[in-house]
């Protein structure tokens, strides 16, 4: 047997183990696994961006759990079992690469990007946008909606022609604020800017979550430097000039990250 299978296997029985043996286990469903799901995958996310790979293995180990977990509640519930979400996936990977399983011809990913979504709207889907979650985090929610809309073409010709689109929403933005709009004009305007900023990201090749995050923790590091030089000079944040802190934190700039 390959080790990959046999790897699965084991993981199989000590799933089927815990849940006839464990009290925390078998008590778990569907629903209760759910948050525990999110927040290992936020995990997962936070050791990509850090580019951790043996905390990427362990949290792969994780989420791979939580889908044999919910694969043998299934089971247990007459619903589903491994082999059907297996196949399933399996089955639709084969289907959606006809390129590959069948006669089609593709030129590059793009036309790959397009073949997918016009299958989908073939499966029954009424819509291209039906795919994207709707609890996702409004900046990845709206990343995949651009992304999926590119699929079927509706999406700008050139790099500048977004950057121009970029820049009207800004000055849309700003007339509102000068003209003393209500807030949610003002709120409505905001939101087309991170939209476009958001659309321009994929022409630059950004991610704009990936960016957003990196610069989080950038603010995270240089702010916790400024906190610990405050202390050390025995000053409190509140009671120094905005000059004092400007200081140190362009100090704090060329200071390593720890960890």
């Amino acid at each position: 047997m390959r080790p990959e299978l046999a790897a699965f296997e084991r993981l199989l029985d000590i799933i089927i183990e815990l849940r006839e043996k464990c009290p925390w286990d078998r008590k778990q469903t569907i629903e209760s696994l759910r948050y525990l799901t999110i927040e290992e995958t936020y995990e997962l996310s936070d050791a990509i961006i850090d580019n951790d790979m043996e905390e990427v293995k362990k949290e792969l180990g994780d989420l791979m759990m939580h889908v044999v977990f919910y694969s043998q509640i299934g089971f247990e519930r007459k619903e589903f079992a491994i082999d059907d979400v297996l196949n399933s996936v399996c089955d639709k990977l084969i289907r959606r690469h006809p390129h590959i399983y069948g006669d089609v011809e593709v030129q590059d990913e793009e036309d790959v990007k397009r073949n997918w979504e016009q299958i989908k709207l073939a499966e029954g889907k009424k819509s291209v946008l039906e795919g994207v979650p709707k609890s996702l985090p409004a900046m990845v929610k709206a990343n995949r909606i651009q992304e999926k809309a590119r699929g079927i073409g509706f999406d700008w010709d050139k790099q500048e022609q977004v950057w121009d689109k970029v820049k009207e929403e800004l000055h849309e933005l700003q007339t509102e604020i000068e003209n003393g709009a209500d807030h949610t004009r003002v709120e409505d305007e905001f939101g087309d800017v991170l939209f476009s900023m958001i659309n321009y990201s994929r022409f630059i090749g950004v991610n704009p979550e990936d960016a957003l995050e990196r610069t989080n923790k950038k603010f995270i590091h240089r702010f916790q430097y400024l906190e610990e030089k405050a202390a050390e000079q025995g000053k409190k944040m509140a009671d120094m000039t905005l000059g004092e802190m400007e200081a140190i934190w362009q100090e704090a700039k060329s200071v390593p990250k720890k960890g």
